[in-house]
């Protein structure tokens, strides 16, 4: 036995494997010599399965042998026998801790978070100093909604073990999950310090970046989780998130396609695959992927989300209905509750319960408000900031002169105030290809020290990489109205569209939206009041320091009113004759990554216009706005 233990201890297993074998031809009843050899085994990577069963068989008392057991069953997925092997342990040893945890570690895995709590809590108090168990208990916290108590859970397992990357990982996670970004980055990048080969700490830390839009860095970080474990199911639905988000559908369903080979049985990855066929337009299909993802997980809040806004709800989808109420009853993410809120929210509004509809909205809303915090007096530094920089001495002062480009088209405005909808009717003409919204000019604004044409001559290339031939091409960020001053330097022929929408529809469709990434104004109705009164304050100057024909505002309710007349102006502003494709939008096959997705594929229709009176008692912020008109 002296010689076995030297030979544990130094790590050599294949030795010991030999040994051990040697001995159990000699004596096959000695149960510890088949507790040895599933060490040996383990530490080869192989399977110790029937080494630990024989070793049990052979003695059944021991709380140890249980234990390790229930190991070999969680490694191979056999989650329901752990629970059972380790519960076994603890009927022979109540005291023993780490059975306590491993409990608690495979209940959490099978979804059973208020009873894995309950383990861990029991390893912790056995065990003060257990930071295993502090960090499996934070995980537990996690999954059942309550963040506080995970991020001091994982606070107090790095007090005891500060270079366990696990737990800084999952603390990350916590904070992630609390809107708390850069903390969470901090956390995932000194994970990745203590342990570079950290696969799930460089896919958590592409969800950080994702959530703060900076998508290209989001995709690097889960290329390479990716190359340190090739067979990271997760990591491929991530990356083919990002890719959607960056409007590269094919690969996006090529990556949800890889991580499906992977795991058969990801529902996440159909839901992902679903909402991309979506934007495609291929509704019937996302609906059917929505329906599989289901079949393999009946309660995924982000299944019966996503099926919800493929299409109008009715009365007859009560048993959706009775399904999303079942789910948000049960401890939640707070991640995961909101996109399901939203959904409920949406259903509600569809059936013209509005009173119900707005509860859930608000909920959605608080729960992301503690995800994201508004600072307004910050917002309205900036604005005055561009307003004194970007003033009509600055536009008419010397410099190189921008370049003289008619390509570019620039669609603008509130978030939903009918970009996307203009953005169809236009891309509908054989002229024009619709870009999307791309990031191109927030990027150019952090670095001033750039000459304007040479910020245009990056941004043509950027078009040519999209569209090689097409006579304009559309960019329908609508925050760029913050950067108006700066592209007309860039590009002084460049036509701007500027979407206009009532106040108040405008405001509370964005309060009624679920968005992809942080819009922290969206989810208070005061904020969102300052929020929309800066950007009106931003747009009256651009009217005054930019040369007047160079904006066109578009009425939303005068587009939805008269479709054809206002789609004549815009084309006759940009330059290009008139085609009646543009009146049949609703049938234009093109991606459209939008929460529009559904509603730009429609015949217009004037429903939405005056939506804000339905909600009119619960608005209170954001009636002065009517003061504005648009």
């Amino acid at each position: 036995m002296n010689q076995l233990a030297a030979l544990i201890d130094g790590g050599r297993h294949v030795e010991l494997e030999h040994k051990t074998r040697e001995l159990l031809a000699l004596d096959p009843g000695a149960g510890v010599l088949w507790q040895v050899l599933a060490v040996a085994l383990n530490g080869q990577g192989k399977d110790a399965l029937e080494a630990l069963t024989r070793a049990a068989g052979l003695l059944p008392h021991d709380a140890g042998v249980q234990n390790n057991l229930g190991n070999a069953c969680a490694r191979l997925g056999r989650l329901d026998a752990a629970v059972t092997h380790y519960a076994r342990a603890l009927e022979l040893n109540p005291e023993f801790a780490e059975a306590h945890n491993n409990l608690g570690h495979a209940l959490l895995d099978i979804g059973r978070c208020e009873e894995a709590q309950v383990s861990c809590r029991r390893a912790v108090a056995l065990k003060p100093m257990y930071a295993e168990a502090h960090d499996n208990l934070g995980s537990a916290q996690l999954a059942c909604g309550r963040i506080d108590a995970a991020l001091s859970s994982y606070r107090r397992a790095l007090e005891i073990e500060p270079g366990f990357s696990e737990a800084h990982n999952n603390l990350g996670n916590a904070l992630l999950e609390r809107g708390h970004l850069d903390a969470a980055l901090a956390s995932y990048r000194r994970a990745l310090a203590l342990t570079p080969d950290f696969a799930a700490a460089h896919n958590n830390l592409g969800n950080a970046l994702r959530n703060l839009g900076e998508l290209d860095q989001a995709e690097a970080s889960y290329r390479r989780a990716l190359e340190i474990n090739p067979q990271f199911a997760a990591a491929y639905c991530n990356l083919g998130i990002t890719q959607r988000l960056q409007g590269r559908t094919a690969l996006a369903q090529s990556s949800c396609r890889h991580a499906l080979r992977i795991e058969p049985r990801s529902a996440t990855a159909l839901t992902v695959l679903a909402e991309s066929c979506a934007d495609l337009g291929e509704f019937a299909d996302a609906e059917a992927m929505c329906k599989r993802a289901i079949a393999i997980e009946p309660a995924s809040p982000e299944a019966w989300a996503a099926l919800a806004r493929l299409r109008k709800m009715t009365r007859d989808d009560a048993e959706w209905l009775a399904q999303a109420q079942r789910i948000v009853s049960q401890p939640l993410p707070p991640r995961r509750e909101i996109g399901l809120r939203y959904a409920m929210g949406k259903y509600f509004d569809d059936v013209r319960d509005f009173a119900a509809a707005f509860d859930n909205f608000r909920r959605a809303n608080e729960l992301q408000a503690r995800r994201a915090k508004f600072d307004a007096a910050r917002l309205t530094e900036t604005v005055d900031r561009i307003i004194g920089t970007y003033d009509r001495a600055w536009m008419n002062q010397p410099r190189d002169p921008g370049v003289e480009s008619a390509r570019p088209i620039f669609i603008v405005g509130m978030l939903r105030s009918g970009t996307t909808l203009a953005e169809q009717i236009l891309a509908s003409h054989p002229a024009v290809f619709g870009a999307g919204e791309l990031r191109f000019w927030t990027a150019a604004a952090a670095a001033p020290d750039r000459a304007p044409s040479a910020l245009a001559r990056d941004y043509l290339r950027v078009l040519q990489g999209l569209s090689a031939d097409a006579r304009r091409v559309i960019d329908k960020m609508p925050t760029n109205f913050a950067h108006l001053g700066l592209i007309h330097a860039a590009l002084p022929k460049a036509r701007i569209i500027h979407m206009q929408r009532n106040p108040l529809d405008t405001c509370l469709s964005i309060y009624f939206q679920d968005f992809e990434s942080t819009v922290s104004y969206a989810n208070d109705l005061q904020d969102l009041a300052h929020y929309y009164g800066e950007y009106r304050r931003l747009m009256q100057h651009w009217r005054s320091a930019l040369p007047g024909d160079s904006i066109l505002d578009v009425p939303y309710e005068g587009l939805v009113d008269d479709a054809e007349a206002w789609s004549r102006k815009m084309l006759e502003f940009v330059g290009l004759p008139w085609d009646a494709r543009c009146l049949e939008f609703h049938r234009t096959q093109r991606t459209v990554i939008t929460a529009s997705k559904w509603q730009v594929r429609q015949k217009l229709h004037g429903t939405s216009v005056g939506r804000w009176r339905n909600y009119q008692r619960f608005i209170a912020p954001l009636l002065p706005l009517t003061a504005l008109g648009q």
